[in-house]
């Protein structure tokens, strides 16, 4: 009987999970899902699920549903879009070798990945460029976006933005009607009435060299800062990172032609 059953399981895997090589998926996960689900498949905060001593077929399962659109999340489906067939095996067959995580365990961040190097642009509302602005119905939020003069020059001339961009953004929160419905001004964008907190992305040289290629956006490094003008705890750039790593053809950035287009 036992042998039947392991016969079935074997003949549900895939045959990239079955010819799978859990040495090469550790080094996959070391390099690019333990900025998040830790190397070991024990995650780094309470938003992330632990992976370790999950079901192979299951890790692979979600993988190919990222892979190809059927389950959404802008991280993972940027993550799982660069692996191949095997690659996806290698990294569940590891995850799944793992011993289970114990009860409130975390991973450590991943140091080269965590940590980053963008500093909050004193002066910004000054020196900078207002070159956009965004309503987001679902969070009733406003943002403004600016750009420095490396970045808007660059975009200007049709040219990649180089090392020394900078491009922030405050977020607001949009005042609301008695229907508890963002207010719209003349311009037809939400009218702001709390400042809540900063986000920004810059490029320096070599910024990018410890972060691993799957992730890498060329040099640039993200943040998100509190209204005190600190780096807001327990944030993890690798989000960040994967979101904009599908975005190499306009600079990693999802406003390149508006800054284009400043005045």
């Amino acid at each position: 009987m036992k042998r039947l059953l392991a016969l079935s399981a074997a003949l549900a895997l895939s045959p990239a999970l079955q010819a799978a090589d859990a040495a090469a998926g550790k080094a996959k996960a070391e390099a690019v899902c333990a900025a998040c689900h830790g190397a070991a498949g024990v995650s780094v905060s309470d938003g992330i699920p632990h992976l370790a001593a999950q079901r192979a077929g299951y890790l692979e399962g979600q993988l190919k549903a990222f892979k190809e659109g059927t389950r959404k999340n802008a991280l993972m489906s940027a993550i799982a879009a660069q692996l191949n067939a095997d690659d996806i095996a290698n990294v569940a067959a590891h995850f799944a070798a793992q011993a289970g995580a114990a009860a409130g365990a975390k991973s450590g961040l991943l140091a080269n990945v965590a940590k980053s190097n963008v500093a909050f642009p004193e002066g910004y509302d000054k020196s900078f460029t207002k070159y956009h602005t965004i309503n987001f119905p679902a969070t009733r939020q406003v943002r403004y976006y600016f750009g420095n003069a490396a970045a808007v020059q660059a975009a200007k001339a049709g040219k990649p933005l180089p090392d020394g961009s900078y491009l922030f953004a405050e977020v607001h929160a949009a005042k609301l009607d008695a229907d508890k419905k963002p207010v719209v001004g003349a311009d037809g964008f939400f009218v702001a009435e709390k400042l809540m907190f900063y986000t920004a992305m810059a490029s320096g040289a070599g910024w990018g060299a410890d972060i691993p290629d799957m992730l890498r956006n060329g040099n640039w490094h993200y943040a998100i800062f509190t209204l005190d003008k600190k780096p807001r705890p327990g944030v993890n750039q690798a989000e960040c990172l994967a979101c904009h790593k599908p975005l190499e053809n306009v600079s990693y950035t999802f406003t390149l032609k508006e800054l284009a287009a400043a005045k």
